[in-house]
């Protein structure tokens, strides 16, 4: 099997690749840079018969599960909202770990390699995430995309409205310009009967905080695996896909690219709607970009 994790403009060559030398591929989301590299992605690899995936790691993070399997267990009553907030901090002279000697390389500020910032780079994981707990997708999607920290040619931060088929409305705050050492990781689950809080989850780290209230206002603290980092548990459930036999149904992958890809072509058209005012006036999107701290260093 072969993980892709190259910056996002290079997805498609090497899952062409991989798919043709019949291995199985679990690429890095989003599936490309643009909607004809994913699509030829996820062709490569129908075509081929091979076992593939996005590597959509938020699914498999011990206290998502947790809180998916409530949801439908119907703990929550009818699902009326989810509600995300998924920062980071990405300044301009970020570079890849362990390639920091070499220089600054922040491809994914660069729109050639990555396709967006990070919008493109977060929601990804906001809209699958949103459609695994419910068992089903949105189907109508809006983005407001920030350039407001940052100096680089692409959006440093975002707000995201969706809705399901059945009504239910998620909402998202996807950021490149949060601080490392401010809360900015959060999942709400909001439904008639309790609500389900996520604190700290939303990252490659293990652990964090998991919460139902109910109706009458009772908190009681939800237990799960908080050892088993996100990633780790991806790797898992990938390689029992890759291994099992023609019968073991229950270890199969369970998320076809054409779904992925799906829900990629519906980011990609909202953040292209999103700019086209912007470049129709002439001014970027979500206003003009400056950078947190003043000529002289200070924080405004």
């Amino acid at each position: 099997a072969v993980y892709v994790a190259t910056p996002n403009h290079a997805h498609r060559e090497v899952v062409e690749a991989a798919a043709g030398a019949g291995l199985a591929v679990l690429c890095e989301k989003p599936l490309a840079a643009g909607v004809a590299d994913a699509a030829a992605v996820a062709d490569a690899c129908h075509r081929a018969g091979v076992v593939a995936g996005t590597a959509f790691d938020q699914r498999f993070h011990p206290a998502h599960r947790a809180a998916r399997r409530l949801v439908r267990a119907g703990r929550l009553g009818r699902v009326t909202a989810i509600r995300i907030v998924y920062g980071c901090w990405l300044p301009p002279e970020w570079s890849p770990p362990g390639e920091r000697a070499g220089g600054y390389d922040n491809w994914r500020a660069d729109p050639a390699r990555a396709g967006g910032g990070a919008v493109l780079d977060l929601a990804p994981h906001v809209l699958d995430l949103a459609g695994e707990v419910l068992g089903r997708d949105t189907v109508r999607l809006s983005v407001v995309p920030q350039r407001r920290v940052h100096r680089y040619p692409v959006d440093d931060g975002g707000l995201l409205t969706a809705v399901t088929g059945d009504g239910v409305l998620v909402s998202a705050h996807v950021s490149y310009n949060t601080r490392e050492r401010l809360p900015r990781r959060r999942l709400e689950i909001v439904g008639t009967d309790g609500q389900l809080t996520a604190t700290d989850t939303m990252g490659q780290e293990a652990g964090g905080r998991l919460e139902l209230r109910d109706a009458t206002g009772r908190v009681a603290r939800v237990p799960f695996d908080a050892v088993t980092s996100p990633f780790t548990a991806q790797v898992r459930a990938f390689s029992a896909a890759v291994m099992a036999g023609p019968a073991d149904t229950g270890r199969r992958w369970a998320w076809p690219l054409e779904r992925d890809l799906m829900l990629h072509r519906m980011l990609l058209a909202a953040l292209a709607e999103a700019e086209r005012p912007a470049r129709a006036a002439g001014a970027p999107a979500g206003g003009g970009g400056h950078d947190l701290l003043g000529a002289e260093g200070v924080t405004p």
